[in-house]
């Protein structure tokens, strides 16, 4: 059995970029995506409409994959024409290169970190943590992990997350963020005044659709049963890409759509590995097999979103714990904090 260093060792063969086929990929993508908007456009039943414009939102998911490979210096480098194609789809998706970029980056670095994964991903509490936490804190923890926030992706990841709250941190870093926010208005008005119907059909829903996936992918590839959480002094790269990482296994038909995503711990153990070489990479590594397997599946989408915080007594992923013996606690000890104070006060005045 190969160790990690090892595992990283044979991974470079599978780091190469077939250059033709990163641009077929892409642009047999973008002519799908247009093709699909020429039948929201100019079709007539409402229902083919719909369809297409549900399909357009998965085809997003595949651009928004292959942009992420681009971003990561994977594919494409150095090519003026895929600058200018990948750059206009990040601000065109409220995923501004700036952030998206730096965010990202600091993820793969600090991947299932105990302290300092949170920048680019979820938030994580230990249960501890969560115990003393106070209930403001523990509100506002709970709605970073709610499920309303993968449904409404689209405004509280991308809008907010990625956009508005990215500029407003930091103007001069992240003005492409703004510049990310004034093209989706100026697309909403314009798409607006041709007709509410191609407003919803061509921007609304696949974007809604596209965001609502993308997000919970996001979550499920690092918040799954048996996902593991390293202590910082022990976090090691390698180990976390195969414990921290899952592989969600999909129908050929989703790992077209989601350009082999679900492969993510072998993205995670080398990120130089284009989306169209993940499953051989795989196959030349049984050791990537130790990884922690989800789905799609309704059932283990519910498994997902029942994970909440790290319990470090047990090791694993948990729902929220019980804090009422905490509270109780808490609130004797501040009571008992109280009466001594009182007390000290009362002998002050005597």
């Amino acid at each position: 059995m190969r160790d990690g260093k090892q595992l990283l060792l044979d991974s470079r063969p599978f780091a190469r970029e077939h250059r033709l086929t990163s641009w077929w990929c892409l642009l047999s993508t973008l002519a799908v995506f247009a093709g699909l908007h020429a039948v929201i456009v100019l079709a007539e039943p409402f229902w083919l409409r719909l369809a297409a414009s549900v399909v357009a939102g998965l085809t997003m998911i595949r651009l928004f994959v292959i942009y992420h490979d681009y971003e990561h210096g994977t594919i494409l480098k150095k090519s003026p024409v895929a600058a200018v194609i990948m750059t206009a789809w990040g601000l065109l998706t409220l995923n501004a290169p700036s952030i998206w970029r730096r965010s990202h980056d600091h993820h793969h670095k600090h991947n299932s970190k105990m302290y300092g994964a949170s920048i680019g991903s979820f938030p994580m509490m230990t249960a501890d943590q969560y115990r003393a936490a106070t209930p403001g804190q523990r509100r506002l923890y709970g709605a970073t992990r709610h499920p309303l926030v993968f449904v409404f992706g689209y405004l509280t990841v991308f809008l907010y997350g990625m956009s508005i709250r990215s500029f407003l941190s930091s103007p001069r870093q992240h003005a492409d963020s703004a510049l990310a926010i004034v093209i989706h208005i100026l697309l909403v008005i314009g798409l607006g005044l041709l007709g509410i119907d191609l407003l919803v059909l061509c921007l609304l829903v696949p974007t809604a659709l596209a965001s609502m996936v993308g997000a919970y992918l996001f979550y499920a590839q690092h918040n799954f049963p048996d996902a593991h959480i390293q202590p910082h002094k022990e976090w090691d790269y390698a180990t976390a890409a195969i414990r921290s990482s899952s592989y969600m296994k999909m129908s050929r038909v989703m790992e077209w759509f989601t350009a082999n995503i679900g492969y993510h711990h072998v993205h995670h153990l080398n990120h130089h590995i284009p989306f169209y070489r993940l499953p051989a990479a795989l196959a030349a590594m049984p050791e990537l097999d130790a990884a922690g397997v989800t789905t799609l599946w309704p059932w283990d989408i519910v498994k997902c979103l029942r994970l909440k915080v790290w319990d470090g007594h047990e090791q694993r992923l948990m729902p929220y714990p019980s804090t009422k013996l905490w509270d109780a606690a808490t609130r004797q000890e501040a009571n008992t904090q109280s009466d001594h104070d009182l007390g000290g006060a009362r002998n002050e005045r005597i």
